[in-house]
């Protein structure tokens, strides 16, 4: 007998909602059942690209649709309401990263779908970057040996002059790097922080740590919104052990190990015609390569909400050595 299709319903009419809607659209285990958003123009015209419905309520959306999955793509600024009446009914979910920006708001999210033992998932879809999971493959297989060092950079724009929070880089964009580092090396144990405003965008885009994991290994970590994401090696993840060196670029552009005994390096990047391969865009349906059977087997997702208040949780870590000047120690998750 051929398995229901799970029934989806997209929140969040923007960039990034389009690649939840082309994703969930596009699996032969998922249906796109609705689209909403907070403008009626651009919700009406991104529902009509993909024939479904479109609302500008969720509440409403929630009522008719009936969907068995949410996938929530709002500013994260303004999403907690939202995100708990989605848990609140009951309703499995996807959110997009940042989890939250307030601390309290994370913390009553998680606690909220965790009190349901409801299934919730955070798109940290930079762990689903080939290179990313070759990393992951090599780590877990103890080919690095012992860890010592692990470095990550990254410096892009934003598609505005000013900031509207002072500490926009690090909760919004670098949550991804904060995550991955700990996915990669383990828990980060302190941090100590250095952050500027020089780039005059009435915010701290531009920051500095410097890291100890709880395994002992040291990390760098740098970080700004004073760039250009079409400079070459604009994402940069090195990460040593006793054994080899495993460098990332770009993401999705390529991988490398070298052992520490070879003049020689593996390296893995896309064939000419693998564009899928290589789009960051597609890191999110390798992550729905994983969740959406763990989700239809009764499992726990394989990046769950607390990883997005892990995250959030280093950067108000980092905020308050920045703003005391003192190195801040990290109780593990």
């Amino acid at each position: 007998m051929e398995q229901k299709k799970l029934r989806v319903a997209v929140i969040g009419a923007g960039g990034w909602g389009y690649q939840h809607a082309r994703a969930f659209s596009g699996r032969s285990d998922t249906e796109l059942v609705a689209i909403a958003g907070r403008t009626q123009e651009r919700t009406a015209k991104r529902a009509a690209e993909f024939k479904v419905p479109f609302y500008l309520s969720v509440p409403e959306l929630l009522e008719k649709e009936k969907p068995d999955f949410v996938s929530l793509c709002l500013p994260a600024q303004h999403t907690f309401e939202t995100t708990m009446a989605i848990i609140e009914a009951g309703i499995p979910l996807l959110s997009e990263k940042p989890i939250a920006y307030k601390l309290e708001e994370a913390r009553a999210l998680v606690a909220k779908a965790e009190e349901k033992n409801l299934f919730y998932a955070i798109d940290f879809n930079q762990r689903y970057s080939i290179p990313c999971l070759k990393a992951k493959q090599a780590i877990d297989e103890g080919r690095l040996g012992r860890p010592v060092f692990a470095h990550w950079r990254f410096g892009h724009g934003w598609d505005t002059p000013y900031l509207d929070h002072p500490y926009l880089n690090l909760i919004e964009a670098q949550c991804h790097g904060l995550d991955l580092l700990e996915h990669l090396c383990g828990p980060i144990r302190s941090c100590m922080a250095e952050m500027t405003d020089n780039g005059g965008r009435n915010s701290f885009s531009s920051f500095t740590l410097a890291l100890r994991f709880q395994n002992g290994a040291v990390g760098s970590f740098l970080a700004t919104l004073d760039a250009n994401e079409h400079n070459r090696l604009s994402q940069l993840v090195e990460i040593g052990g006793t054994d080899g060196r495993i460098l990332i670029e770009d993401n999705v552009r390529s991988y490398s190990f070298q052992s520490t005994n070879s003049d020689m390096a593996e390296t893995w990047q896309a064939g000419f015609f693998e564009d899928d391969l290589r789009s960051f865009g597609r890191n999110l349906d390798r992550h729905l390569d994983a969740l959406i059977p763990a989700l239809l087997a009764g499992q726990k997702p394989p990046v769950p909400a607390r990883r997005g208040l892990r995250a959030l949780e280093l950067a108000y870590g980092a905020i308050r050595s920045f703003e005391t000047g003192q190195r801040i120690e990290m109780k593990a998750d």
